[in-house]
């Protein structure tokens, strides 16, 4: 599986699915577990795909159709973990926050997280923070994302910072913020967790938050 990332990579950027599959099934005829393959091959081509666009050499509808084709081949390989009982590195939930109906940022941070080997609970826009506080409830996720565009809706992230450690809940995540208009010292001063600068930083807060190395 030596190679394995750099040809999952461009399989990843075919214009259909059907390149990941036959890797997929490839690799699983080769004798290679489904760890294996999910880890150095899916998630290490996913990873080159994130740091393509980070670097302006990849656009976003190249991540996003990377995305769909890396979810085809998880539809073949969830089956072989769930029987081997594999868990992912943890559970995210990632919202736009109130007042700000931007979601494409938000998506593509989604998917370079899935593509790390996170599960990710896509939770929309437009969310206030008792809507927040009931999906945290509901998800129990490690992490909580919060997504905004807008210049004017950036302090609605410090309403839903504040409402969670307020709240009564019996497991309150790490929060990780990240957009257009933030920076590292307006996450520190609404008291956030981590800053995601981008889809791949934020990917990688995520996993630091988790202390995974």
């Amino acid at each position: 599986m030596k190679e394995a990332a750099k040809v999952f990579y461009e399989g990843l950027l075919y214009k259909d699915a059907s390149k990941v599959k036959d890797l997929v099934n490839l690799k699983l005829k080769e004798g290679f577990s489904a760890d294996e393959i999910l880890n150095e091959g899916l998630t290490e081509g996913m990873y080159i795909v994130g740091r393509g666009f980070k670097e302006g050499s990849i656009y976003i509808p190249e991540v996003m159709m990377a995305a769909k084709n890396m979810q085809a081949g998880m539809d073949i390989l969830k089956p072989l973990l769930t029987e081997k009982g594999a868990k992912p590195l943890g559970r995210i939930g990632l919202g736009t926050v109130q007042g700000d109906i931007h979601d494409i940022g938000k998506n593509i941070v989604g998917m370079i997280m899935v593509g790390s080997g996170f599960e990710v609970i896509n939770l929309g826009v437009n969310i206030p923070p008792e809507k927040f506080i009931e999906a945290i409830e509901k998800y129990e996720p490690d992490i909580l994302g919060l997504s905004a565009l807008l210049t004017s809706t950036m302090m609605e992230m410090k309403k839903v910072i504040e409402a969670v450690r307020s709240s009564n809940l019996g497991k309150k995540p790490k929060i990780i913020v990240g957009g257009a208009p933030l920076t590292q010292e307006f996450a520190d001063e609404i008291g956030a967790d981590a800053y995601g600068k981008d889809a791949v930083s934020g990917a990688e807060k995520a996993k630091e938050l988790m202390g995974i190395k």
